[in-house]
């Protein structure tokens, strides 16, 4: 109960100094959000009254508190640039909530192929005594690793795309008009995304286990007479995850967190998406919001790391 308190104790402080960083970032930065939603030709009358309107006039320390009142609150403010009509701005909340299941459908796809993927090449990798399957899959992943994010985009929909025909490019469906196709079209954008992450994860994991199948613990579960399929998997694989589950630890915050540059590949609306349009806009209110939802994303899944390394390890909780 205290690690969980404690935890909660850090997530609280380090969303308060991000949201300050955040907000004081966006005072200090060149340009005037108004001329950029009122154009250069706007009246003096108008831009006064629209500083007005979005509290610009007031001290940096009242618009803070304010803000923060009012996402504490549940009101995590209006778009400067998107309209539900011509004369409502769209709330950021309704904003963010309409790009939010793209990417984590997205996320999810990506670590379920990461996960069922990787685990077991990495596990059949350090089993294997060739140095022909040795010397290919190292140049294999070392490739995947290499090969840029949107390069790799790129070829997924040349091949997958233009030469298989197993999807159209830039045919993205909604999710609430087919959720099927929606599925469908993200299959592949999510193969972009886990490539580089399965030959990092199968990468580690093996020589994790290489290093775990060298220990004076395995020789002795071996001498008692366990059985290669336990020492392998139930001695050498629990201990070879450690440092694993961290590493996924952090390649799941970087996914949820958003995948940018595959989300601007294959033009889906996602969160990535959005905070890149966002801050060529300058529309501060959804960046703001979009930069404590990965600091969340990321705390958050740390915690949950240390949790499952309680469940793998039960020895640290006594520590």
């Amino acid at each position: 109960m205290r690690y969980l308190v404690k935890k909660l104790f850090t997530l609280i402080m380090t969303l308060f100094v991000v949201s300050v960083a955040a907000f004081l970032a966006f005072q200090i930065i060149p340009g005037d959000v108004v001329d950029s939603i009122l154009g250069t030709e706007a009246t003096p009358e108008r831009e006064e009254q629209l500083r007005e309107e979005l509290g610009l006039n007031d001290p940096p320390t009242v618009r803070y508190v304010n803000w923060m009142t009012d996402v504490l609150h549940g009101d995590l403010g209006k778009s400067y640039r998107y309209s539900k009509s011509m004369n409502e701005m769209m709330p950021v909340a309704e904003l963010i909530g309409d790009k939010l299941p793209v990417t984590l459908w997205l996320s999810f796809l990506s670590i379920l192929i990461i996960v069922v993927i990787s685990i077991p090449l990495g596990v059949f990798w350090a089993k294997s005594r060739s140095h022909v399957l040795d010397a290919v899959m190292s140049v294999l992943t070392q490739f995947s690793m290499a090969v840029p994010s949107f390069f790799l985009g790129i070829l997924v929909t040349y091949f997958f795309g233009m030469v298989l025909r197993w999807f159209i490019p830039g045919s993205y469906v909604s999710y609430e008009k087919d959720f099927a196709g929606f599925i469908g079209y993200l299959i592949f954008p999510a193969i972009s995304v886990a490539i580089p992450k399965i030959a990092m994860t199968a990468r580690f994991l093996r020589n994790s286990m290489l290093t775990e199948m060298s220990a004076d613990y395995v020789l002795t579960a071996r001498s008692k007479g366990c059985t290669e399929r336990r020492v392998m998997y139930g001695h050498v694989l629990r201990n070879a995850l450690m440092p694993v589950v961290t590493f996924l630890g952090m390649i799941i915050a970087e996914i949820v967190a958003g995948s940018i540059v595959v989300e601007q590949v294959f033009a889906l609306p996602g969160v990535g998406r959005l905070l890149i349009s966002s801050i060529s806009t300058r529309d501060f209110p959804v960046v703001e919001i979009l930069v404590l939802y990965i600091t969340s994303v990321v705390i958050v899944v740390y915690v949950l790391v240390d949790l499952l390394y309680r469940l793998i390890d039960p020895r640290i909780s006594h520590k």
